[in-house]
Order: structure tokens, then C-alpha cells, then sequence
């Protein structure tokens, strides 16, 4: 910008630049007091811009880009684990599920998927919500307890939201599509999901990469089974293997996503609070997929 004691000054900079001189117009002060408040609103402009380019320097310094690969690598082994059900269902799963021996197996995949959602629910998601509730709660019992009932509130705001959302989708599908609705829910729930994962792979790696490490082979190794549930609903719902397997794989851009919050926070601390009420939400709404869709 001509006359800016900052020549590389950004577009943040330009436009409280631009403000300051239209508040000046404004006022409509003397000129001598007008040239004084300009160079005072653009020096205050130059440190915003400043800081601002430090702060995208460090986050994208050489230190950070370890960091940043390890992460998105982590997040996409954790979203490629969608494909290992190729690996178990048989090839002709999607074409005799009409048949009363694929209806019969395809009722025991679903037992699986039920038993994989609530174990998640109850062994994962909820227990994970807790600890960062407690963990949280620095004020003594009462800040832990309204923590814990915001738990619980994040966890019935989940339930009801994918109960809505069905409902919503029922009315202008049809009864006859509810199967469908189900697996597109799920996917859905598991997108959010797999955004959890990410989080945790990539503030795992911003404290160590063996901290990081172990901690993308722990949601590995609990996510498998997951994931084979997963391709049981998506195979009720009425797709055929390869297109279940390509769905699955499309939630694994809710890991990506987590993964870069995760290091634009730029601390471990700073995902605490998403992550907060992002868990319970993720189990109420796995609740209704377990036990209003699949158990039925």
C-alpha cells in the first residue's frame, strides 16, 4: 500500500487500515491530528500483520513439518482401515443377501456391528468424554459436576439430533428407504468419528512421535473391528461391497480434517475443549444407530 511505513503489510492490515481512515473521515478532525492518528493506525496495523505472519511462519516452520506428515500419515492408516472388511466379508456377500443363507449371515454381521457401536459407545467414547471432563474441572465438585452434566447433555443433544435427522430424511424418502437412511447416518456418525481420531493422532504427535506412535496403533487397533460393523449396516443399507468400501474410505477426510485443527492449535491442550463435547455428541448418536436402527 503507497505511504505504509510496512511495505509487506497483509490484507488484515489494509483493511484496519481502511477502517481507521474512514473513522477518520468520519471525526472529520484537523488535518495535522488526522496525519497523526494515521500513522498511529498503521503502525498498529503492521504489528497485526506481523503477528500474524509469525504465527502462519511457525506453524508451517520445519519443526512443525515432521510433525504434520507423521499426523496426516496416522489419520490416513486410521480412514484406510475402511477397506479391510474386503478383506473378511466373501466376495459374494452383496449379491445373496436375498437369499435366506445371506440373510442369515448378514444378521450375524449386524449382531457384530451392534456389539461394535455400543462397545465404542461404552469402552471408548464415553470413558474418553469423562476423563476430558475431570481433567477439566480444576474448581473443585461443583465445576466436575456441571461438567459431567454437560456430558450427558452433549450425549442426549447426539441422540436427538440424529433422530431428527432420520425423521427428516424418512419424510422425504420414503418408508420403504429406512435401511438406507440408517447406513447414510452412520456414515455420518462415523465421519465424526474418524474427526475425533484425528485429533488425537495429531496431539499425540505434537508430544512426542512414540507417544504418537502408540497412539495411532491404539485407535487401529479398535477401529478394525469397527469398521467391520460399519460395512455390515452399509450392506444392509443396500449398497454392493466396492461401494461400501469407497463410502468407507470417504470418512476418513473427517480424520485429515481433525488432524490439521489438531496442529493449527498448536498445542495438545488447545483440542481439549472440541474435543469435549465432539465425544459425547459421536456416542448419542452411535446410541441411536445401535439401538433404534440396527438392533430392531
Amino acid at each position: 500500500m503507497p505511504g505504509c511505513p510496512c511495505p509487506g503489510i497483509g490484507m488484515a492490515g489494509q483493511r484496519l487500515l481502511f477502517l481507521a481512515a474512514l473513522a477518520l473521515e468520519l471525526l472529520g478532525g484537523a488535518g495535522g491530528s488526522q496525519q497523526a492518528l494515521w500513522s498511529r493506525g498503521a503502525a498498529a496495523a503492521c504489528r497485526l500483520d506481523n503477528k500474524e505472519s509469525e504465527s502462519w511462519g511457525a506453524l508451517l516452520s520445519g519443526e512443525r513439518l515432521e510433525t504434520w506428515i507423521c499426523s496426516l500419515l496416522g489419520s490416513l492408516m486410521v480412514g484406510l482401515s475402511g477397506v479391510f472388511p474386503l478383506l473378511v466379508i466373501p466376495l459374494e456377500m452383496g449379491t445373496t443377501l436375498r437369499s435366506e443363507a445371506g440373510a442369515q449371515r448378514l444378521k450375524q454381521l449386524l449382531s457384530f456391528a451392534l456389539g461394535g457401536l455400543l462397545g465404542n459407545v461404552f469402552l471408548h467414547l464415553l470413558p474418553e468424554a469423562w476423563a476430558y471432563a475431570n481433567s477439566a474441572s480444576s474448581g473443585g465438585e461443583g465445576q466436575s459436576l456441571q461438567q459431567q452434566q454437560q456430558l450427558g447433555l452433549w450425549v442426549i443433544a447426539g441422540f436427538l439430533t440424529f433422530l431428527v435427522l432420520e425423521k427428516l430424511f424418512l419424510d422425504s424418502k420414503g418408508k420403504e428407504e429406512a435401511s438406507q437412511v440408517s447406513g447414510y447416518l452412520n456414515l455420518l456418525a462415523n465421519t465424526i468419528d474418524n474427526f475425533t481420531h484425528g485429533l488425537a493422532v495429531a496431539a499425540s504427535f505434537l508430544v512426542s512421535k512414540k507417544i504418537g506412535l502408540l497412539t495411532t496403533m491404539a485407535i487401529l487397533l479398535h477401529e478394525i473391528p469397527h469398521e467391520v460393523g460399519d460395512f455390515a449396516i452399509l450392506l444392509r443399507a443396500g449398497f454392493d461391497r466396492w461401494s461400501a468400501a469407497k463410502l468407507q474410505l470417504s470418512t476418513a477426510l473427517g480424520g485429515l480434517l481433525g488432524a490439521c485443527f489438531a496442529i493449527c492449535a498448536q498445542s495438545p491442550k488447545g483440542v481439549e475443549e472440541t474435543v469435549a463435547w465432539i465425544l459425547p455428541f459421536t456416542a448419542g448418536g452411535f446410541l441411536h444407530i445401535a439401538l433404534v436402527n440396527v438392533l430392531p
